[in-house]
Order: structure tokens, then sequence, then C-alpha cells
């Protein structure tokens, strides 16, 4: 399964239970659309520390990173480079 594929698989579940996974877009502003609030955005950041051994809670983190699918696999792919 692919980087991608998974993050659409947790927002879906978590934010957009109506929304199958492959007609997210991956590059839908997430927060400017309100499918992740201010606490599902919290939410989001610590699965994905959780679930790519990322020390999210020591880095200094941007809302921007995190407002679509595509950001969030480009913070994934350019933070797993460094970790």
């Amino acid at each position: 399964m692919t980087i991608e594929v998974e993050i659409k698989q947790y927002v879906v579940s978590s934010f957009a239970p109506d929304v199958p996974p492959d007609q997210l877009p991956s590059d839908l502003d997430l927060l400017d659309n309100g499918v992740v609030d201010s606490l599902g955005l919290l939410r989001l950041i610590a699965w994905v520390g959780d679930k790519y051994d990322i020390p999210v809670d020591e880095m200094n983190i941007s809302p921007l990173q995190f407002s679509s699918v595509d950001s969030i696999q480009g913070f994934i792919r350019e933070t797993r480079s460094f970790v």
C-alpha cells in the first residue's frame, strides 16, 4: 500500500466517512474545506508520527504541511530522509 493510499484511508475513516478514499483528491485542502478542524489536525499529526515513526513532538510543524494528502505525503518523505 502506498503512503498516499494510507493517508487517504485514515483521513476518510477519521474525518469524512461518507467519501470513498479513491474519491478524495490528493490536492484538496483539508483545512480550508472543513474536512479537518484544529482538533483533527492534532490527531492527524499524531497519527503520522505514530504510523511513520516520526518524532513530531520534537519538530516545528506548520499546518500547511498537513493541509492536503499531497503535502502530508511530502512531509513524510522529507522527514523520513532525515530521521
